[in-house]
């Protein structure tokens, strides 16, 4: 029952748009429908994975004050809860919101991953009455690479993409939490294995399968390093502009104080 509605809300329209872009595309080219298909689900997910986004971002920048708070009250658990939530509904931060919006994004990828890890081999019986079967496919994308077989280089691009994606997406070495706990050295060591391993790990499960499952991986982790950068460089025009708020109302403030002290 649950596996028929899967199908049914994601496996199949996803399919059913794969198979479209095949047919359509010029030459037939699995390589350059892989790339549509993936930018238009991160465009339609986008909504989504931008609040998670935004809120990580947001996290990293109360990343002093959540130490300060752990370390004023490391003696009174509750009371360092009661301050934690007080800071992130300051800053409209929902901690848990992330992982709930990448929770509902999960169905998606994981249809993604087994439409594309049969590469070119379509079942009609799947396809809805107005989508054609793919005829003549092109597997060579941009005239290097097959998809329909494992590429090192391509596989390097997952992992290396993976890598840079972790490394704009966690907090810097300088900005990490000033906590020597079980439980803040265990954060900073699964930080590090993910930000490490975890492209290690893609590369070698990308050599697995066909390259065209590379190609996704790279696509997807491109998307997500340009949206890191936008968020950012939006993050720290704001914080200058408070910066240059908050200068310009001490200076007015120091004004004051002179004039009356005059």
């Amino acid at each position: 029952m649950i596996g028929e509605i899967y199908n049914i809300i994601f496996y199949q329209p996803l399919y059913n748009g794969f198979a479209f872009l095949v047919d359509v595309i010029p030459f037939h080219n699995v390589g350059v429908a892989i790339v549509v298909l993936t930018l238009l689900v991160r465009f339609i997910l986008f909504p989504l994975s931008h609040k998670s986004v935004v809120t990580q971002r947001k996290m990293k920048q109360i990343e002093p004050e959540l130490s300060e708070i752990k370390e004023k009250f490391k003696k009174n658990k509750e009371e360092q809860a009661k301050q934690t939530m007080t800071l992130y509904r300051a800053h409209g931060i929902s901690p848990f919101s992330s992982f709930f919006l990448l929770f509902l994004q999960f169905p998606v990828f994981i249809a993604l991953f087994m439409i594309l890890k049969n590469g070119t081999v379509f079942n009609p019986d799947l396809l809805y009455s107005f989508v054609k079967m793919p005829e003549n496919i092109g597997t060579v994308f941009l005239g290097i690479i097959d998809v329909t077989r494992s590429s090192y280089f391509v596989s390097f691009l997952a992992g290396f993409s993976q890598f840079v994606q972790i490394h704009l997406s966690m907090p810097k070495v300088r900005e990490k939490i000033k906590d020597n706990s079980f439980k803040g050295q265990l954060q900073r060591s699964m930080g590090v294995q993910m930000k490490y391993i975890m492209p290690v790990f893609i590369f070698f499960i990308a050599q697995r399968f066909s390259s065209g499952m590379a190609l996704y991986w790279t696509t997807s982790n491109v998307f997500a390093i340009l949206h890191e950068i936008v968020v950012a460089r939006k993050s720290k025009n704001i914080s200058q502009k408070n910066d240059g708020k908050n200068k310009h109302n001490q200076k007015i403030d120091r004004e004051l104080v002179k004039q009356t002290n005059d």
